[in-house]
């Protein structure tokens, strides 16, 4: 690989980093709004089916991305940006305590009462859901370069999902069981939000397949690479 494709492998990168740390980031700022996803009107526990949080929806993003680094860029590129993730969602829940602690003006459009009420359990939220992320990550990383030793780097779509439902599982149960204990969630909802939070990610993994087919041809396309090859940025 020439330096000008080294340079162009980690611009890319540092691309999908970058929507990796948003999309992380800003699952754990608006998780509070709960919306009700209408293509079936079923009820599971007493909960209707994809009566969900909006924090769940730039959530997968994370999951195709690292399955995308994991394919192009290896394993060792996938868990970096997996830590930095951990990195980022501190340092955002630095600048939203510091934020939190300075009193509003009395003309502020925001006061001190609206400001808590969206931002009061983000705290807790960001703490929860690193416990849950980290590991879920971690899982979906190792069981997805499980599948593709399995494989042989063929049969894309099944580390893919394999990976991603396991890992998505784990990550919604904690996650739910995390808020419930923290009193955020009530535990009636318990059943139905887990029930409802991981059909969604399922479905969304399964949609996202072709996304992360194109973007393997792409890459393979651009940079030459046979099945199985990846980048070395070093």
């Amino acid at each position: 690989m020439t330096l000008r494709d080294k340079l162009l492998a980690q611009r890319i990168y540092l691309l999908l980093g970058g929507l990796f740390i948003t999309s992380l980031v800003v699952s754990n700022l608006i998780f509070q709004k709960f919306f009700y996803w209408y293509p079936l009107d079923i009820e599971i526990f007493g909960s209707k089916l994809f009566e969900i949080s909006v924090g769940i929806l730039p959530y997968p993003i994370t999951f195709l991305i690292t399955d995308l680094i994991s394919e192009i860029y290896g394993k060792k590129r996938a868990n970096d940006i997996v830590v930095v993730g951990i990195f980022a969602s501190l340092f955002s829940l630095l600048i939203i305590f510091t934020a939190s602690s300075m009193p509003a003006t009395e003309w502020s459009y925001v006061d001190n009462k609206m400001f808590d009420t969206v931002f009061g359990n983000t705290t807790i939220a960001v703490f929860a859901s690193m416990l849950t992320y980290l590991f879920a990550q971690f899982v979906d990383i190792q069981i997805y370069h499980f599948w593709k030793r399995i494989t042989k780097g063929k049969h894309l779509w099944i580390r893919n999902n394999f990976s991603t439902w396991l890992s998505q599982f784990i990550d919604t149960f904690t996650i739910v069981s995390l808020l419930c204990s923290f009193g955020i969630i009530d535990w009636a909802n318990f059943k139905g939000l887990l029930i409802s939070g991981f059909i969604f990610k399922v479905i969304v993994a399964i949609l996202d397949t072709p996304f992360l087919y194109l973007g393997v041809y792409l890459f393979r396309k651009r940079f030459n690479l046979k099945v199985n090859q990846e980048i070395d940025l070093l």
